[in-house]
């Protein structure tokens, strides 16, 4: 390199620069893919070394923005464009998911055949390219350094983005990108599988519990018969709301959210919405109507007050209203309390004149909140000998290596000494027996040597 020419940027290479601006600038539906913080980079990029006086030092820290940007999101440019366009939400992309290709307006059709074709044109600029053009236009005797990795599979397990890159077109790729919206979804519903409702929207889960229903054993009546409602759920039919009630400890939220790492492959998701937030329940279900995935609303710990906002708001969605209920959504809600609703002695009726003339009526509204479930699983404490079979299970899983005896001995003495005979115990238990041999093994280990 040293006894070759430093490159100058060609006036060709500035006129493409500029019509890559006029493209980008010509987006009618697909803004979106530019607007994160690689896309701003990029364009910013395009704005620094599009004349032929650019100033070299403002170019090259253009160069460097660009350059952390993708660092920072891992990925190469192509396949971050490719993501942004996967993942963009759209009228296009939201029209795609609730409609047949032919049905889709014929303008809406040919806006999106214009992006692609931009698109592409924006996916052929590359990295290396554009360290190529400020090497140029800075004068150096080597180019900066291009980002790289490994390309990897965008848009879940679909052939389409593969498809998309092979096409000599892009903008021959409108059906079949319209077929994978109504596949995969769109927006966050199909980049995260995992999300919360939080200050009135949703928000992605990046690190989603790993929890697995291997994991899991007890309550195996209860398991399947949840299993069985999520697969209604999945295959399009009426599933039931359901309440998982009993003992604290027994694995309810575990097995909830062990439904997600079993059926996401399904275009599941689970959306955890705190019992703070459940007063938008109504509002959320309506968002999720006529999208692609199928949602389990998690409501963890519910238990309520008397005229709690939020305990009208779930019973409208459970009893349901004019609105017709959405077949992707269901709610599944763990709690402690049989009853719902907290009751106290002095909330029972007495044959005093100031009394509701139908107090029973109110009170009985109160407790039989939970019947308005379709399904109430119950998870009565674990015995000594359903605690014992969790702990030969997850020792099993963790490869621990004692005797049986020595095992149950210690497995009965934690549960005395911590949290009584449950399924955290155990995984408790477990977690601690773990690291405590692995440590003993690395002390023995190191006196040895």
């Amino acid at each position: 390199m040293d006894n070759q020419a430093m490159p100058i940027a060609s006036t060709s290479s500035y006129t493409k620069i500029q019509h890559l601006q006029r493209q980008a600038a010509s987006l009618l539906l697909y803004q979106s893919v530019l607007q994160g913080e690689v896309g701003m980079a990029f364009l910013e990029l395009l704005q620094a070394i599009r004349y032929t006086d650019a100033d070299a030092r403002g170019c090259l820290q253009a160069y460097g923005s660009y350059f952390h940007a993708l660092a920072a999101k891992n990925q190469n440019w192509e396949d971050y464009l490719i993501t942004q366009l996967l993942f963009s939400e759209n009228p296009f992309t939201k029209l795609a998911q609730v409609r047949e290709f032919e049905d889709l307006p014929p303008a809406l059709v040919a806006a999106v055949r214009h992006d692609l074709q931009i698109l592409q044109s924006l996916y052929e600029c590359s990295s290396a390219s554009l360290s190529e053009w400020i090497q140029g236009v800075a004068h150096m005797p080597i180019s900066p350094v291009v980002w790289y990795k490994e390309q990897e599979l965008v848009g879940g397990e679909t052939k389409f983005p593969t498809y998309l890159q092979e096409l000599d077109n892009w903008g021959d790729a409108v059906e079949e990108l319209a077929a994978y919206y109504q596949q995969c979804g769109s927006g966050l519903f199909a980049e995260y599988r995992a999300l919360r409702w939080q200050a009135g929207q949703f928000i992605g889960i990046w690190y989603s519990d790993p929890i697995k229903l291997s994991a899991l054993v007890g309550y195996e009546a209860q398991k399947d018969a949840l299993l069985k409602n999520t697969e209604f759920l999945l295959s399009g039919e009426m599933a039931l709301h359901v309440l998982l009630y009993g003992s604290r400890g027994s694995g309810k939220s575990s097995l909830v959210k062990s439904l997600l790492n079993e059926y996401s492959n399904r275009n599941l998701r689970l959306l955890e919405v705190a019992k703070s937030d459940l007063k938008d329940l109504p509002k959320i279900v309506e968002h999720l109507r006529g999208v692609s995935q199928k949602f389990i609303i998690f409501v963890d710990d519910l238990s309520f007050e008397e005229d709690d906002d939020a305990f009208k708001a779930l019973k409208v969605v459970l009893e349901g209203n004019l609105t017709a209920r959405p077949q992707n959504v269901v709610v599944y809600a763990t709690s402690n309390r049989r009853h719902l609703i907290r009751e106290f002695f002095v909330d029972r009726p007495t044959p005093k004149d100031n009394d509701e003339i139908h107090a029973w009526d109110t009170m009985q509204e109160k407790l039989s909140f939970s019947d308005r479930f379709g399904l109430t699983l119950t998870f009565e404490p674990a015995d000594q000998k359903t605690y014992l079979k969790i702990v030969h299970h997850l020792a099993a899983q963790a490869e621990i290596n004692i005797t049986q005896e020595d095992l149950e001995f210690q497995a009965l003495q934690w549960a005395t000494r911590h949290n009584g005979r449950s399924g955290r115990t155990a995984r408790q238990f477990i977690d601690f027996l773990k690291a405590d041999l692995r440590l003993f093994a690395t002390n023995n280990n190191t006196s040895n040597t």
